[in-house]
């Protein structure tokens, strides 16, 4: 890997301990995201469109990278966009999303959808995890200047995923996608 993480290995991830940039924690720039779906948000079923959905989610997540690295940044891929259930009009939809990674230009963002009802409560609609890269006002790519936290069990669990996305993504494109 041509990164500041050394990934998983035989001795398993060091979660970016050995990584020298200062470091900012998950909490630092999580990101919630609340909406109302109207009537210019539905499909002929009266169901969120799911390129409305789409497009909350990249602004979230977007936000959140922003905010942990301080700089501009732009969407290099979504992964795992799964569909777990609707949302119709009227529904408030809850979108959270959390850092999972950050390589040296690049970083992983969680995020993860709810339906909420009047009683507040979330059940789950969709997750998505998606790929920022840190540009400059010329569109080159400029190192990210602070690494994340890693702190629980389950941040840690994260991070793994991510550099295994992130293994599979590198993978894909060896073969042309």
């Amino acid at each position: 890997m041509n990164d500041l993480n050394s990934g998983l290995g035989k001795q398993g991830s060091d979660y970016g301990k050995n990584d020298p940039r200062p470091k900012r924690t998950v909490e630092y720039s999580q990101t919630e995201c609340t909406h109302v779906v109207l009537y210019d948000s539905i499909n002929d079923s009266n169901r969120l469109f799911g390129g409305r959905l789409v497009s909350w989610i990249d602004v979230c997540a977007g936000a959140c990278a922003m905010r942990h690295t301080g700089l501009r940044m732009t969407t290099a891929s979504i992964d795992n966009l799964t569909f777990k259930r609707g949302a119709y009009l009227g529904d408030i939809v809850v979108l959270i999303a959390r850092m999972t990674y950050v390589g040296r230009t690049s970083c992983e963002v969680r995020v993860d959808s709810y339906v909420e009802d009047q009683e507040g409560f979330r059940r789950e609609m969709n997750r998505a995890f998606l790929t920022y890269v840190a540009i400059a006002k010329d569109g080159s790519t400029v190192p990210i200047p602070y690494g994340l936290d890693v702190q629980t069990e389950a941040e840690k669990a994260r991070w793994d995923g991510a550099l295994l996305r992130r293994e599979y993504r590198l993978s894909r494109k060896d073969v042309g996608f």
